[in-house]
């Protein structure tokens, strides 16, 4: 049986964009020349690679949803130059300098995009803040000061003055602030890349696959209602990646959550005392993410779930505890605005891997994926995609070496229910060790 998507209905980012009739949907059978399945940043930018090499090929794009419903359209914004904290301790320092070029590299792209096709997504250059609350906090703040000069990357220190004046809260000690992040609303950007691709590029919504074959030298895919075939499949499904029967037990699927208010009003405002348009990160990885949006939103991320089931693993009640704990944290750093009401709580899922390795490559003949951006999708999903093309259509690059050299094989995991136990016992002792910095 495969566990299809199953996101909720109150993704924020999703709400605020203004509605738009759907695309087809798989009806009756179909062929392309290319198929790529999944229409999150990674598949967009297959078909738009795939598109330009090959202007005059059948190219389409298959997502289970609408485009933006997604986890590409849920998480919290930042679109990261960085390596992840977790790649940032890798010993060997060419692999940390191929990373950073390759996300920068996924950045220029997605810049030059959204310039060119004038995408509304509150794209800007805003750089991110990583803080600290206290002792624990400023302890990984201090060890990120250190991976920082490793990496020969430029970083500035913000007192707990100029942070306030900032965030529009004194909650925070201090904060490192690196200049290369942008900001984005993301199911902003996730749809109009989807509105910008080359002609030759169908999409079709509302298309969950529920199994896929090779049959005579073509992918065929089985969805409720279609079945459509091709030669060549590029895999952009992360996490769902596994169920297909590809990268199986080797990719863990974690949920995390997000809350945030309506936009503030100007009285509200002028009580909040911040500014607009920032970001923050936590020192302390599994504590609080912080953003001010460009449209004056407030918004609160915290709280990790192992979701084997994607969506069906989240009940009512833990979603209301959830946001309950956001409501904590919102008021902790704002007292002033506690009349300040939040209008949406959602989840997204992502893939990790224990051994902090991406996937990038040929599974089977004619069958490509890239899968698992452990928790960094925006730039690594958008380079990754894009090389994954050039990969299925025989073009070479350096910057194609570059990402065979960062990725490998996603480990294996132990096996149920030892897995699940396991997780959950991590995420659990995490929240607790964090729970000085929420």
């Amino acid at each position: 049986m495969v566990h299809l998507p199953n996101d909720d209905d109150q993704c924020g980012w999703y709400h605020a964009l203004p509605k738009v009739p759907a695309r087809p949907s798989l009806v009756g059978e179909q062929t392309a020349d290319y198929l790529i399945l999944g229409a999150g940043f990674a598949g967009l930018a297959m078909a738009r690679r795939v598109a330009t090499h090959k202007p005059n090929s059948r190219i389409k794009l298959i997502d289970a949803q609408r485009v933006g419903q997604g986890a590409s359209g849920r998480n919290s914004g930042f679109v990261i130059d960085l390596p992840h904290k977790f790649a940032l301790e890798h010993p060997d320092p060419e692999h940390k300098q191929k990373l950073l070029a390759l996300n920068r590299s996924a950045i220029a792209q997605l810049d030059q995009l959204v310039n060119q096709h004038s995408i509304d997504c509150q794209w800007s250059a805003k750089g991110k803040y990583q803080g600290a609350v206290g002792a624990r906090g400023e302890a990984y703040l201090d060890h990120f000061e250190h991976l920082m000069k490793e990496l020969g990357e430029p970083y500035y220190h913000v007192d707990n003055k100029e942070l306030s004046e900032v965030l529009g809260t004194p909650y925070y000690r201090r904060a490192i602030y690196t200049p290369g992040s942008y900001l984005v609303q993301p199911a902003a950007l996730v749809r109009g890349l989807s509105e910008s691709l080359p002609d030759n590029v169908s999409v079709l919504e509302n298309s969950p696959i529920r199994h896929l074959t090779k049959e005579n030298g073509q992918w065929v895919l089985y969805g409720h209602e279609g079945v459509i075939k091709s030669p060549v499949l590029l895999l952009g499904t992360s996490i769902f990646t596994r169920e297909f029967g590809y990268l199986k037990n080797r990719l863990l699927p974690v949920m995390t959550f997000a809350s945030w208010t309506r936009p503030l009003t100007d009285d509200e405002m002028r009580k909040y005392g911040g500014e607009l348009d920032w970001g923050l990160t936590p020192a302390d990885h599994a504590a609080t993410t912080m953003r001010m949006t460009a449209d004056r939103r407030i918004m609160v991320r915290n709280s990790y779930k192992h979701t084997p089931k994607y969506g069906r693993s989240i009940s009512h009640a833990m979603k209301a505890k959830i946001r309950n704990d956001h409501r904590q944290a919102f008021l902790l750093r704002y007292p002033a605005l506690e009349d300040v009401p939040f209008t949406h709580t959602w989840g997204g899922v992502y893939a990790i891997s224990r051994n902090f390795t991406n996937f990038f490559g040929q599974l089977d003949e004619g069958l490509y994926a890239s899968a698992c951006d452990n928790g960094v999708g925006v730039a690594w999903g958008t380079i990754s995609g894009t090389l994954l093309a050039d990969h299925a259509v025989g073009a070479t690059s350096n910057q194609l070496d570059d990402i065979k050299y960062v990725t490998g094989m996603p480990s294996l995991n132990p096996p149920e229910p030892f897995l699940g136990i396991g997780v959950k016992s991590r995420i659990q002792l995490a929240k607790w060790q964090s729970r000085s910095e929420l």
